[in-house]
C-alpha cells in the first residue's frame, strides 16, 4: 500500500482514542471556557504526533505549533460535550491543507470507530468503502441537521441536532443526512468542518457558505457552511434564507 498523507492522520486518531474515553477526565479543564480535560489530553497527543510527522498544526485547543509544507487543521475532539456526557457521537477531525487547498481529510467517530477519509481527487470512503450522498432534491423530503437552533421551520421532513459538525457533514457525504447547516447566527471554525468538507466534496455533495466567504482557510475565523446532498436541495434551501 502506498504511503499517503492519511497515514499520520490515522496514527494520530488511533493514539487519541487511547486517551479519550467517556467517564475519564470528566469535567472542564478550567484553562479555557468550555474546554474539557479530555480536550487537553487529546490535543497533547495530536500536537506531538503531527509535529513529529513534520506538519505545521493549527488546533482548536492550542493554536499554531510547528512548521512544515503542509498544515493540519485539527479538532482533537469535535463534540466534546457529547463525549463528556457519554453520548456516542464525537470525533477527531484532521484536515491537511497545502497551497490553499484541503488535500486530505480524516474524521473518526471515536465512540464507534467509524472512519471517513478523503484525498483530493480520489473520492471519499467510510471504513474503506466508497460513499455517495443521497439523491434528495426537495426540502420536503429531506432529513436535515443543524449547528445552532433554527428560528423557524422551513419545510424539511425531519430535523436533527447531533452536536458534532465534523461528523454531521460526513453523514451528508454518505447519504445518512440530506443537508447540514448552521442556524441563525451560529458559526463554525475551520477545525470544525474542513476535514468533513473534503469528504463531502469528494463524495459528490455540494457546499456553500451563507455569506459567500471562502471556506478553506487555516485561520481561526468564523464561517457559516452549508452542505447538501444535491445542488437542487442546496439551491432551494439557500433561497429560503438562514433558518
Amino acid at each position: 500500500m502506498r504511503d499517503t498523507l492519511l497515514d499520520p492522520l490515522r496514527a494520530c486518531a488511533r493514539e487519541i482514542a487511547q486517551v479519550v474515553r467517556p467517564g475519564e477526565r470528566a469535567g472542564y479543564s478550567g484553562l479555557r471556557e468550555t474546554q474539557y480535560h479530555l480536550d487537553v489530553a487529546a490535543d497533547e497527543v495530536a500536537v506531538r504526533v503531527l509535529t513529529g510527522a513534520g506538519f505545521r498544526v493549527v488546533s482548536e485547543e492550542s493554536g499554531v505549533t510547528g512548521v512544515g509544507d503542509y498544515t493540519v487543521v485539527v479538532d482533537p475532539i469535535d463534540g466534546s460535550t457529547n463525549c463528556d456526557h457519554g453520548i456516542p457521537f464525537y470525533a477527531t477531525s484532521l484536515a491537511v491543507v497545502g497551497a490553499g487547498e484541503v488535500v486530505a481529510g480524516l474524521v473518526v467517530n471515536q465512540a464507534t470507530g467509524t472512519t471517513y477519509e478523503a484525498e483530493r481527487g480520489q473520492g471519499a470512503t467510510r471504513d474503506g468503502t466508497p460513499i455517495a450522498p443521497s439523491t434528495v432534491v426537495a426540502l420536503g423530503r429531506a432529513v436535515v441537521s443543524f449547528s445552532g437552533l433554527p428560528a423557524r421551520h422551513l419545510g424539511w421532513a425531519q430535523y436533527r441536532a447531533l452536536g458534532a459538525a465534523a461528523l454531521e457533514v460526513c453523514l451528508v457525504a454518505d447519504g445518512s443526512l440530506d443537508l447540514f447547516s448552521v442556524a441563525r447566527r451560529s458559526t463554525l471554525r475551520p477545525w470544525d468542518y474542513l476535514a468533513g468538507l473534503l469528504v463531502a466534496r469528494e463524495a459528490g455533495a455540494v457546499v456553500a457558505e451563507w455569506d459567500a466567504r471562502e471556506l478553506v482557510t487555516t485561520e481561526p475565523v468564523a464561517r457559516r457552511p452549508l452542505v447538501a446532498s444535491t445542488a437542487a436541495l442546496l439551491d432551494e434551501f439557500l433561497a429560503l434564507g438562514v433558518p
